[in-house]
C-alpha cells in the first residue's frame, strides 16, 4: 500500500526539466509526485489521471527555471486523482485549450486549439447525450473572439463525428500539447502563469470528476484576471 506524503519536506531535489533518474539529478514535477505518493520513482505514477500527469510534464518542461518554483505547492493535489471518466480526459483539454487559445499567435496554431476545443465539445455533447452542436459559456466566448479561426474549425469539423475510442489516446493529448506549447511561446508577460493555470484547472476537473473535492486548488486573483484580460502583443 502507498504511504501518502501530503506536505512538501523540506528537502526536495530542485524542479528542472525533463526525466530524472534519480532524485540526485533533480526531479520534475510528476517525479515528486511519485515521491510523495509513495510509489517507485517515476514521471508516470499510477496515483495520478494520465492526462493530467500529462498536462503536469509539459507545464514543467515549458516553464522558466524562475517560475517552476511555483509548481511545487501544486503536487501534493495531484495524488489520487485518478479514474476511467472520459469526461475527465475531455474536460481537460478543453479547459487547456480555452485557455491557451486568447493568448496563442498565429493562424494555424488558432485552427488547431478551435477544432480541438469543438471536438471536446462534442465528445462531451456525446457522453452527456445533448445536442451535438451545444456549447459551454467559456467556450461561446472564447470563440467568439476568434471569429476567423471559429469559422475554420467549424468547418473542418462539420462533418466529423467524434470518435470515442481516439479521443483519449489521440485527440486530448494532442490538444493538451497544442495548448501548452502554444501558452508557453505567447508573446506576453508571464507565460508562467497561464502554464500554472492549465495545471490548476486540471487538477479541479479531476477533483470534481473523482470525487476528491479536497484535492482541489483554487486559482489566486491575479492569475485569474490574466487569463481573462492579456492580449498577444
Amino acid at each position: 500500500m502507498s504511504k501518502i506524503q501530503p506536505h512538501l519536506p523540506e528537502m526536495l531535489p530542485v524542479l528542472s526539466r525533463g526525466k530524472h533518474r534519480n532524485p540526485r539529478k533533480g526531479a520534475c514535477f510528476m517525479e515528486l509526485a511519485s515521491y510523495l505518493a509513495g510509489e517507485r520513482w517515476s514521471d508516470h505514477p499510477a496515483c495520478t489521471h494520465p492526462l493530467l500527469a500529462f498536462v503536469a510534464r509539459l507545464v514543467n518542461d515549458h516553464t522558466s527555471d524562475e517560475g517552476r518554483s511555483r509548481l511545487a505547492e501544486l503536487i501534493p493535489s495531484v495524488i489520487g486523482l485518478t479514474g476511467d471518466d472520459l469526461h475527465i480526459d475531455a474536460l481537460i483539454t478543453l479547459r487547456c485549450a480555452t485557455i491557451a487559445l486568447p493568448v496563442t499567435a498565429g493562424a494555424d496554431r488558432q485552427r488547431v486549439l478551435a477544432v480541438s476545443i469543438l471536438v471536446c465539445e462534442r465528445v462531451l455533447a456525446q457522453l452527456d447525450g445533448r445536442p451535438r452542436h451545444s456549447l459551454s459559456a467559456d467556450t461561446q466566448r472564447v470563440l467568439a473572439a476568434m471569429p476567423q479561426g471559429a469559422q475554420w474549425a467549424e468547418r473542418f469539423t462539420s462533418n466529423v463525428p467524434p470518435l470515442l475510442p481516439a479521443f483519449r489516446p489521440q485527440a486530448a493529448p494532442h490538444g493538451v500539447r497544442c495548448a501548452i506549447e502554444s501558452a508557453a511561446h505567447a508573446l506576453i508577460p508571464d507565460p508562467d502563469e497561464i502554464l500554472r493555470m492549465m495545471i490548476i484547472e486540471s487538477i479541479n476537473v479531476c477533483a470534481a470528476r473523482t470525487g476528491n473535492a479536497a484535492s482541489g486548488t483554487e486559482i489566486d486573483h491575479a492569475a485569474q484576471a490574466c487569463s481573462q484580460n492579456i492580449k498577444v502583443f
